[in-house]
């Protein structure tokens, strides 16, 4: 009999981090994190992960090897029916976020985001209206956002083992606290960088002479060469060299990975300015040495839960909205919480052997701390 393992992860229930994080180690990127370091300290924000692992050795499609599973992110929480404010941006399209159109056009974004492997966007797309129409006070239709990132050197993309039961296991079993990372969720089978990458996710708190708002960000990151991983300045991937991937036949080194990147935050942003902000995901990827390469879909998107129940007519809606002017600390935030995401990924993710017997290691911890330090970074 095949053995399956499926790990519906959640939250505030997650295993202790096995791994240090980004601040543990003292990486030097700058800003302040709040309490978690995650997208949950914006508060009402809900991750839930699905984690599917099962099988070994020869790829049968259909059958196996599987390294897949769902990431579900909820702006105010699985309970809740009112919309946010948001707005998305596309660094490299090669790749896919349904629900962008009435995304951009309404600057409301109305339920979850989820994210998954490429072959499971609409089966996930999908489960998410299967589970809005079926609870009390949810709106009876949507256009769920659903973005993907591509693991088939790892899992059996082509054998679709994303159901719809999943989706609905990581919807409703979504909470607030510590966020599994690494090998969890849709990120389970993902590489970054030639190291293996997968779910990641960071905050920045401004100072209270600044408002005090948090950003929150959630990455899924498959993409990169090894040669242009940069860590806070550290050209690592330039200082180790090995530890490559096995390839999949027809596979190359260049870059055909993507990122999704969530942004979370409560200050009073209108959609205009959440588009303003989401771009900056793209020089918290840059300083990581993402390029957004041809093959490469980057898409991020960005939502406010700063203004409540502002959807829907209501009347003349009333809302706040933080000056241009002061947006500065909120684009170093979101850059630096996009930095310190894709570093916590890194950090968090395991080896993985997955289809046809394809490996890829992990960032050692031991050579990362070498590289610092002979660049005078030093890690505790």
């Amino acid at each position: 009999m095949k053995r399956v393992l499926l790990l519906c992860l959640v939250p505030a229930l997650a295993l202790p981090q096995a791994k240090p994080r980004a601040r543990d180690l003292g990486v030097p990127i700058d800003g302040t994190p709040g309490p978690l370091d995650a997208i949950t300290d914006v508060r009402g924000v809900e991750v839930g992960h699905t984690t599917l692992i099962s099988g070994s050795g020869r790829l049968v499609v259909g059958k196996g090897p599987v390294r897949t599973g769902v990431t579900v992110v909820h702006p105010r929480g699985k309970d809740s029916n009112d919309p946010v404010f948001g707005a998305w941006f596309t660094l490299n399209g090669n790749g896919e976020m349904t629900g962008t159109t009435w995304l951009e056009e309404s600057g409301i974004l109305e339920g979850p985001v989820a994210i998954t492997n490429t072959h499971s966007v609409g089966v996930v797309r999908d489960a998410i209206l299967q589970w809005q129409v079926g609870k009390p006070g949810m709106q009876p239709w949507g256009l769920p956002v659903v973005a993907e990132t591509w693991d088939g050197r790892l899992n059996d993309i082509n054998g679709f083992h994303v159901t719809a039961a999943h989706t609905i296991a990581a919807l409703d079993g979504a909470t607030s606290g510590a966020v599994a990372e690494g090998n969890v969720g849709g990120g389970t089978g993902m590489v970054c960088h030639g190291f293996k990458g997968g779910i990641g996710t960071a905050s920045r708190r401004l100072d209270a002479g600044l408002g005090g708002y948090t950003v929150g960000v959630l990455v899924q990151c498959n993409y990169g060469v090894r040669q242009h991983l940069t860590v806070a300045g550290v050209p690592v991937g330039r200082e180790i060299t090995d530890l490559l991937p096995t390839q999949p036949p027809g596979t190359s080194d260049d870059e055909l990975g993507s990122i999704i990147v969530v942004v979370a935050t409560d200050a009073p942003l209108l959609p205009h300015q959440l588009k303003r902000l989401v771009t900056r995901v793209s020089v918290g990827l840059g300083r990581m040495g993402g390029y957004g390469g041809n093959s490469s879909g980057d898409i991020f998107v960005a939502f406010s839960t700063a203004n409540v129940r502002v959807y829907g007519d209501t009347g003349v809606a009333r809302v706040e909205m933080l000056p241009n002017a002061r947006m500065n600390a909120l684009f170093y935030a979101t850059a630096q919480a996009t930095e310190a995401s894709i570093v916590n990924a890194l950090l968090a993710a395991e080896t993985m052997t997955g289809a046809n017997d394809v490996r890829v290691f992990a960032l050692p911890l031991d050579r990362l701390r070498a590289a610092m330090a002979r660049y005078g970074r030093p890690l505790r």
